[in-house]
């Protein structure tokens, strides 16, 4: 639950479960003792009462690795190579490669919709179903897609490529520019993606550090993903 939904009480996490809050707060204590979640003081709503102020709970790197880090050295070693011997290019045109092969399969499901929110949810599901726990949520004219889990996180961290490939695929399937507001690579919490939707014939303006799809295009995934 704290991988899908991010920080959370140890209350809030014994209202969605059906269980009581000590018997969460015996399970947390547990991932705290054993590194695999901290805790950060919750925002506060209203005027501050009587009490030690509530606590949010979030996993920890260590805790995420339970969710699978695996051959991340590999990985690093493999695209260090690639660098060193074949050039920056090189690492890039993999990069694409990648992801091409990750939402390549999935993407009539999501251009079949003609909105930026539903592609949105569309590719939530899409990027949930390949171990990325996606979701998406409404914040002001836009919405925000936010990916809980990062398998390549680790590798991302030492070649950003991967992360800005991702961001330039997910602008061409979804139809729009998209900004890129946090990453768990960099230490985030979740890899979030800010989505603008707006009424026809009132286009978003970019913001500053957005992605925007390639003119005359709807989706940047050559062969549907698959190798030529």
């Amino acid at each position: 639950m704290l991988l899908e939904q991010g920080p959370m009480t140890a209350v809030v996490v014994a209202e969605q479960l059906g269980i009581s809050a000590a018997a969460v707060r015996r399970h947390l204590d547990a991932l705290l003792a054993d590194g695999e979640a901290e805790t950060r003081d919750a925002p506060r709503r209203g005027p501050r009462g009587r009490g030690r102020p509530a606590k949010n709970f979030l996993l920890t790197e260590a805790g995420r690795a339970r969710f699978g880090h695996a051959y991340d050295d590999l990985a690093s070693s493999a695209i260090r190579f690639l660098a060193e011997h074949a050039g920056e290019d090189a690492v890039k045109a993999f990069a694409e490669a990648r992801v091409a092969s990750l939402v390549g399969p999935h993407q009539d499901a999501i251009t079949k919709h003609t909105d930026p929110a539903a592609r949105a949810e569309a590719l939530a599901a899409a990027l949930t179903r390949e171990g990325y726990a996606a979701s998406t949520r409404q914040v002001g004219v836009g919405e925000q897609l936010c990916q809980h889990h990062c398998p390549v996180a680790h590798v991302a961290a030492e070649f950003p490529q991967l992360c800005e490939a991702e961001t330039e695929a997910f602008a061409e399937l979804l139809g729009t520019h998209v900004q890129r507001l946090a990453t768990i690579a960099r230490g985030d919490n979740a890899c979030t993606t800010h989505v603008p939707v707006v009424s026809a014939g009132h286009p978003a303006t970019p913001g500053p550090g957005s992605t925007a799809p390639s003119p005359g295009r709807t989706a940047r995934i050559p062969n549907g993903g698959k190798p030529a």
